[in-house]
């Protein structure tokens, strides 16, 4: 992403208060955020927009993966050969991986795979993983039981 710094100047403190409005309720109406934010309906909607066409805010409906007939998850942790950012790329590419992330440390790139059942994670990782040129190993972490996940850390 270009610009100066981060949200390209967007981010002033409404449209911050306005993101932390969104993340403790999506569904919050423009109404409701220009009152807690002291704007018009209007200029919400506005500037609402202008953020998702930045690129800086999604809203989206979370699900819980179990409920919704995903009962396998893993993180698997790659360490390559070469260039990582070309195996981030095919990674990235690939539909059934929603999160690709590089990293420092063990791993070079750290994947989530949330999947119907064992048999799709095994397949992801056998028939697509470790195709990829430049993969040099592998090591999963099968999820047993998710604590916590929440998106409301808020806007710095």
């Amino acid at each position: 992403m270009s610009g100066t710094g981060p949200g390209n100047g967007l981010l002033d403190d409404v449209n911050k208060a306005i993101v932390e409005e969104l993340q403790q309720d999506g569904r919050r109406t423009y109404g409701a955020i220009a009152e807690a934010v002291g704007l018009s309906e209007a200029a919400v909607r506005q500037r609402v927009q202008k953020l998702r066409e930045a690129g800086i805010i999604q809203i989206v409906a979370v699900t819980d993966p179990l409920q919704v007939g995903f009962r396998s998850q893993a993180m698997v942790g790659i360490r390559t050969d070469g260039d990582a950012r070309k195996v981030a790329d095919r990674l990235a590419a690939v539909d059934a991986i929603d999160y690709v992330v590089m990293c420092a440390g063990s791993f070079d790139i750290l994947v989530e795979l949330v999947c119907e059942d064992e048999d799709r994670i095994l397949e992801l990782l056998n028939g697509v993983i470790r195709k990829i040129p430049g993969v040099r190993d592998t090591e999963m972490f099968l999820y047993l039981q998710l604590k916590k996940q929440t998106y409301t850390w808020g806007t710095r």
